[in-house]
């Protein structure tokens, strides 16, 4: 099974046809894309002009769609690499027990619908290696009140089903983005699960 780095090359190279250049892109979302593979193709395609069934495309805006995907998965590798070694000296210092971050990290490693956007054609319209880079911000940050993508209020609380079993969390009403649990504070995922909560903690503060 080819691996990204190799797609990409056929993404490259002149001497494939157009057909297969556009599918060794479609390829490479299998390896990393971070709204999932169909709202990923979506952003894809509004940003570099093409359609999503066009065979013929352009190869120079196939080749630009690439470009803002390795740079995308380039900030996410390097967090990664961050993460892993914190975790390295957490267990050297004795630390065994995972924290929330960390079993949520398990469940997207490689990055692979690390911003999760359930409706294919609702995400984030600002570059990825821009969504990734606030993401990646807001995991260092911590804990905050609203989206750490697109800084929305409005948060709601979802179930669904994924390939492997049912789903719940906080989802993004603006810009579409299942939101990482950890990087919301205790009052916003109150607030998620029950707008009307909102009124009782101010009350209550």
């Amino acid at each position: 099974m080819a691996g990204f780095r190799s797609l990409a090359r056929q993404v490259r190279d002149p001497r494939c046809d157009t057909a297969l250049r556009r599918y060794a892109l479609r390829k490479c979302l299998e390896r990393f894309a971070p709204y999932g593979h169909r709202a990923t193709w979506d952003h894809l395609c509004r940003r570099h002009g093409f359609g999503p069934e066009d065979r013929e495309a352009d190869p120079a805006r196939l080749v630009a769609a690439l470009e803002e995907l390795e740079e995308a998965r380039a900030v996410w590798l390097a967090y990664e690499a961050e993460f892993a070694a914190r975790r390295r000296r957490e267990k050297r210092d004795g630390l065994r027990r995972p924290a929330s971050l960390d079993a949520w990290h398990r469940q997207i490693w490689g990055g692979n619908g690390v911003a999760r956007c359930d409706d294919p054609e609702h995400h984030p319209t600002a570059p990825l290696p821009e969504v990734l880079g606030r993401l990646v911000a807001a995991l260092r940050r911590g804990p905050g009140e609203g989206c750490p993508v697109c800084a929305g209020r409005h948060v709601e609380w979802r179930t669904g089903n994924t390939r492997d079993e049912p789903w719940f969390g906080p989802v993004c009403v603006d810009c579409g983005v299942r939101i990482p649990r950890p990087v919301l504070s205790p009052r916003a995922r109150t607030r998620a699960h029950d707008p009307g909560t909102a009124s009782r903690l101010a009350r209550a503060a």
